[in-house]
């Protein structure tokens, strides 16, 4: 029996990915094989000794202390492209929003009073401030095309605009996905100079903090606006509000308030909606629980974000040794010798690496005893060790 911790209310779509017979799931768990959970901080939380996995019901692991689990060789998979409908559409939302200045249009409606006719003379009067501009024949620039950024880049184009797009990191799969009418950029600053609108789709992480910052912003279109549905830490904020502050930008659409920027006329602030649908919440859910699943019953690791993906199915025979180590040479002869020296045959051998760690999953003949196990453990760079 797996033990499940949950933190947040995970979707029912997710959990019941999780037979009954097989795992107890529950916010009173102790001693958890797994932790499911979405935006619930861990980082103050202590490390369960008995804990294998975690999953993030979401894309974003800002949340996780991932080096921390890394270092226990806990894999943590998230749901990349789960919630990329939801995120998408809400862009092409703001992007109309800021367009069309529906937001301070609705503010004025709904502080209109009067009889019928009072409120008809000031509409006339006053509509002439809310006037805004088509999106069709526009050049919207997309930086970042992973799952929510090909779909943003797409549902634009259908709508009439013209695309620029820039990913140094872009898989084959986004490619393929992107409509072919969409221009590669050169650079953040060659996207920043074609266009119109701006829409990020990029992780938070060391190297993307601040990555779109204030030489970017002073090159933007005057009157240009800039759209951030990723994370509020790849804006440089300052320069934000002062090309807001000076007109430079018509708007700034984002999904993460902060005290400067509530309120401001020309920002348009949501509260961390882009995955805040149904569908989404039953997407990530499901596709989390399924991989935690998978890697609990037969050791495959799929997208996890600290540990190379493996996926490999159950031998027929035997048992599985799941080893996650330090990506340094000779652990796996190590681990082969050990095995080798115990009189235990290797049936199947696998090892994928990525950066500085790595993953072994090793098919043996038969049960290997407490003391063998730990030699391996004892391997310097092996992380964990564990028999399925």
């Amino acid at each position: 029996m797996f033990k499940i911790l949950t933190y947040n209310n995970i979707s029912r779509a997710g959990l019941d990915r999780l037979p009954s017979e097989r795992y107890e799931v529950g916010a009173e768990i102790e001693n958890p094989d797994a932790i499911l959970l979405r935006s619930f901080n861990l980082h103050e939380q202590a490390i369960p000794a008995s804990l294998k996995a975690v999953g993030r019901a979401g894309a974003g692991v800002n949340n996780i202390p991932v080096a921390e689990y890394t270092q226990r060789g806990i894999p943590v998979f998230n749901a990349p492209g789960a919630n990329s409908n939801a995120v998408a559409e809400l862009a092409i939302a703001g992007m109309l929003l800021a367009a069309r200045n529906i937001v301070p249009a609705l503010n004025f409606v709904s502080g209109l009073e009067g009889d019928a006719e009072t409120i008809n003379t000031q509409i006339e009067k006053n509509k002439k401030h809310f006037a805004g501009f088509e999106l069709s024949g526009k050049t919207l620039g997309v930086l970042g095309l992973g799952a929510i950024g090909v779909k943003v880049a797409n549902s634009a184009a259908a709508l009439g605009l013209n695309i620029v797009g820039f990913d140094p990191f872009m898989s084959l799969e986004s490619a393929w996905k992107l409509t072919s009418s969409a221009i590669p950029a050169n650079n953040i600053d060659d996207l920043v100079s074609r266009a119109d609108l701006i829409s990020l789709h990029i992780p938070l992480n060391d190297k993307t903090k601040n990555l779109f910052s204030k030489d970017h912003i002073d090159r933007i279109k005057k009157g240009a606006i800039l759209i951030n549905f990723s994370r509020a830490g790849v804006v440089d904020e300052a320069a934000v509000l002062a090309a807001l502050d000076a007109g430079d930008l018509h708007a700034y659409v984002c999904d993460f308030p902060t005290p400067a920027l509530i309120n401001h006329p020309r920002a348009i602030v949501l509260p961390h909606l882009g995955a805040s649908t149904e569908e989404a919440e039953d997407n990530c859910a499901a596709m989390v629980a399924d991989q935690v699943r998978e890697y609990l019953e037969n050791g495959s690791i799929r997208n996890a974000v600290n540990f190379p993906e493996l996926v490999i199915g159950l031998s027929e025979e035997g048992k599985r040794l799941a080893i996650a180590n330090k990506n340094v040479p000779n652990i796996v002869g190590q681990i082969s010798t050990v095995l080798g020296a115990a009189g235990l045959n290797i049936v199947d051998l696998f090892n994928k690496s990525r950066g500085d760690y790595a993953y072994t999953i090793v098919d043996i003949h038969a049960e290997a005893p407490q003391e063998i196990l730990e030699r391996i453990r004892a391997i310097d760079g092996v992380l964990s060790v564990r028999v399925i």
